[in-house]
């Protein structure tokens, strides 16, 4: 798989709510391509993760 097969298909698992998975295929397209759009998509990813506090759902 390219650099680009891997940001699309993390695309995928953040439309599904995988941000595991979809950070995962991130890191991989980032490996292959440091220049991937997948470096934008994964700092996105991080700020969306560190916003997300379980701490409100569970007082």
């Amino acid at each position: 798989m390219t650099a680009n097969d891997y940001y699309l298909k993390g695309n995928e698992c953040r439309k599904r709510g995988d941000f595991a998975s979809a950070l995962n295929n991130y890191m991989e397209a980032i490996r292959l391509d440091a220049n991937s759009p997948a470096v934008e998509a994964k700092r996105m990813l991080d700020d969306i993760m560190n916003f997300y506090c379980k701490d409100f759902y569970n007082p």
